[in-house]
């Protein structure tokens, strides 16, 4: 639902490797309608890093880490989004990375980060890739120079490209 949470590791129990865990329900102060889709850690909330999000439908945006700092316990809107979406993805990045995203059909938008400006916590962000009417956004990956990509289909199938193999593009175009 566009929500964020914050958790110190330290308040999470430790388990064996048979251990089966505990409900991040009774940990963070989730709805039951929420699913957590997406986390990352972070040490420092520094001035010149940001928090870039993807949506379903193709959105993504761009927002200061230092918008986060200070998370309530039943957590903080990080982005507005339709009812007919849903937060995929969410990364940490300096400013200075590129983005893939991609998508169920196969198609694939390589551009750099400093084509999304930084925007407000409630601000529903900008285009990332036009999608056809059958598509929808399924992986966003954020990376800086010659890198490998991984590209897993939901049969199975996988195979390990250069980054270079990827046009750099604007980002909203069909990929």
């Amino acid at each position: 639902l566009g929500k964020a949470y914050s958790l110190q590791v330290y308040q999470i129990p430790e388990g064996g490797k048979t251990a089966k865990g505990k409900a991040i329900i009774n940990l963070i102060q989730i709805r039951p309608e929420e699913k957590i889709t997406s986390y990352m850690a972070v040490r420092e909330f520094k001035q010149n890093s940001y928090v870039v999000m993807a949506t379903r439908k193709g959105t993504i945006k761009k927002t200061s880490l230092d918008a986060f700092a200070a998370i309530r316990r039943d957590g903080l809107r990080a982005i507005t989004i339709d009812e007919s979406d849903q937060l995929i993805a969410c990364d940490v990045t300096d400013g200075k990375m590129e983005i893939v995203l991609a998508t169920h059909n196969g198609k694939a938008i390589r551009f750099p980060e400093s084509k999304v400006r930084c925007m407000g916590r409630t601000a529903y962000g900008v285009r990332g890739i036009l999608l056809s009417p059958d598509d929808e956004l399924v992986g966003m990956v954020v990376t800086r120079g010659d890198h490998s990509l991984l590209t897993v289909t939901a049969g199975g199938y996988g195979k390990r490209s250069s980054l270079e193999e990827y046009r750099v593009t604007n980002r909203g175009g069909k990929g």
